[in-house]
């Protein structure tokens, strides 16, 4: 079963004044759809736009796996358990909240800040923070997340190139970048899929395309 979300019926979010906007495809802050709190481990994924010089004021997190993918510019992470880093278009972070760690989160360059970042509860709580990144991670190399019993799987794909989507418990598609067919359905940025017992699907590129891929066991 495959249930498709559009990019038009996230939540907005975010503060324009304030250089910060933000599209949430699930229940998120403020704003609470009892009908669209999670989708198997994954919780939250929101697309932050973030102009030079803004960004998120320390915030505390816990009992969470964050994973970032940085679309364009520059994002700068620091954090409570003493980790700083600037992480570039094409990297993989990963902050691992367990029983507790705060974080800013900001746009330090010149140029604007477009990323992708995901929520995912963890198969068991408390434990302590963990923080890493993937530089520049490849299409072949999954991005494993054990502790959420999760896989994330990058496609870069050029005009007409096919992927196939992991057979999975439940598979999570996000189109980043370009246009897409998957199940008889076209999807383009910002549109997701929801598919519950994956088997034998696969996206095809109607252009150069970017789709992010959640493996979910359960």
């Amino acid at each position: 079963m495959m249930s498709v979300h559009r990019a038009q019926s996230r939540y907005e979010g975010g503060d324009r004044a304030a250089g910060i906007e933000s599209r949430h495809a699930f229940s998120f802050g403020s704003f609470y759809d009892p009908d669209n709190l999670r989708f198997g481990a994954i919780l939250a994924c929101n697309e932050e736009r973030l102009a030079p010089g803004a960004g998120f004021d320390e915030h505390p997190h816990s009992h969470t796996e964050i994973v970032t993918w940085v679309v364009e510019g520059e994002l700068t992470h620091r954090d409570s358990a003493g980790h700083t880093r600037v992480v570039r278009a094409g990297d993989v972070q990963h902050l691992s909240a367990a029983a507790g760690v705060r974080h800013v989160e900001r746009n330090d360059g010149d140029a604007p800040l477009v990323f992708l970042q995901m929520w995912l509860a963890p198969l068991e709580a408390g434990g302590e923070p963990a923080y890493a990144v993937v530089p520049g991670i490849a299409d072949s190399t999954p991005y494993a997340l054990p502790a959420a019993g999760a896989m994330l799987h990058v496609r870069r794909l050029a005009p007409g190139e096919r992927a196939a989507v992991p057979d999975a418990v439940r598979a999570y598609v996000h189109v980043v970048v370009g246009e897409v067919d998957l199940g008889g359905e076209r999807l383009g940025p910002g549109d997701s899929a929801r598919i519950t017992g994956a088997e034998g699907l696969e996206l095809r590129a109607r252009g150069p395309a970017q789709v992010l891929v959640w493996e979910l066991a359960g």
